[in-house]
């Protein structure tokens, strides 16, 4: 389906649905893509909503996970959200637990971490290659996934579009190198709120046992793995991911 992008100040988001909000957050190369079998399936329970991060459109000095964390901040208090499903994927997860570290008051009820960087992540690598090599493009898209075949030439395309700007690589490799700075470690273990971690066993850039490190660190979460999965298991896995994400929801609803 195509949803439609709303405008509000400065802000532009997706907003399907009606309920507790469930915010997506998505990484690096995220795109609305990546959260369709997220949100076709969780508007009919919540009020599913997807902010654009704005990557390329903050200054030099704020293009880092606190910048985009600040950024999470003001769209959250804007739009007058409360109860809140924070939910991350790969930079995503990284923005919202910054977000929730400086915010411990943030009017949010639960955490969810799809491939989050934080702690470790093998990113795209600090440098690229001659601008315009498609070829490998087309191989590091195809490294986020188990199933190659996800990487589609339209996915393939909207990244190589990106590395083919010289100002979004820079401050792709701003961002990337940020997240690696920003190590949380530690810190983490502030974050009570309820916390489910969903992990691809095959995902080859925050492998699992990233994954594990986060349980181990965060006190209220729970891991799930999804097998034959890779970086992004609500877009390669979308049903298994739903039906963990769907009863963690649920419980904390009763509440």
């Amino acid at each position: 389906m195509v949803y439609e992008i709303k405008t509000q100040g400065k802000f532009k988001f997706i907003e399907e649905g009606e309920g507790e909000p469930l915010v997506l957050l998505h990484g690096l190369f995220g795109a609305m893509s990546n959260f369709g079998g997220l949100i076709d399936y969780f508007r009919h329970y919540n009020k599913v909503v997807v902010p654009l991060l704005p990557l390329f459109d903050l200054n030099i000095l704020d293009t880092s996970v606190a910048g985009l964390a600040k950024y999470v901040h003001r769209f959250i208090e804007a739009m007058g959200y409360t109860n809140v499903h924070l939910l991350g994927n790969s930079l995503g997860g990284h923005v919202g637990l910054v977000y929730l570290l400086k915010h411990p008051e943030a009017p949010v009820k639960s955490l969810i971490l799809t491939g989050s960087s934080g702690l470790f992540e093998n990113g795209m690598g600090e440098t690229y290659p001659k601008r315009g090599d498609y070829e490998y493009i087309r191989k590091k898209t195809e490294l986020t996934f188990y199933d190659p075949a996800m990487a589609t030439k339209e996915l393939v395309d909207e990244v190589f579009d990106i590395t083919t700007n010289r100002l979004k690589v820079i401050k792709i490799i701003t961002l990337a190198k940020s997240a690696i700075r920003h190590n949380l470690g530690e810190e983490l273990r502030d974050i009570k709120i309820p916390t489910l971690l969903v992990w691809g066993l095959n995902d080859t850039v925050t492998p699992p046992m990233v994954g594990e490190e986060f349980k181990k660190l965060i006190p209220n979460s729970e891991l799930h793995f999804i097998d034959k999965c890779g970086h992004a298991p609500m877009m390669e896995r979308p049903e298994e991911f739903n039906k963990i994400l769907h009863p963690f929801l649920d419980k904390l609803k009763k509440q």
